[in-house]
């Protein structure tokens, strides 16, 4: 399974907020919820959140062995 809990400890590193992804970078609302939920999500969004983020995948991103 992937989860995306280090997303949102990475955001607060960088100063970034959600408010900030969507206004500022177009992420959409739909995709964060995702994120939040660790649902199913596209390439192309991590790939926009690690050029925003200036980080790798795994900065983001964790998969975890069921």
């Amino acid at each position: 399974m992937i989860v995306y809990n280090r997303l949102w400890a990475t955001l607060k590193k960088k100063g970034i907020s959600q408010y900030k992804l969507i206004k500022t970078y177009g992420i959409s609302t739909g995709q964060l919820d995702r994120l939040r939920k660790n649902g199913n999500v596209n390439t192309f969004t991590l790939n926009q959140l690690c050029n925003i983020l200036d980080c790798n995948l795994q900065d983001i991103a964790e998969f975890i062995k069921d």
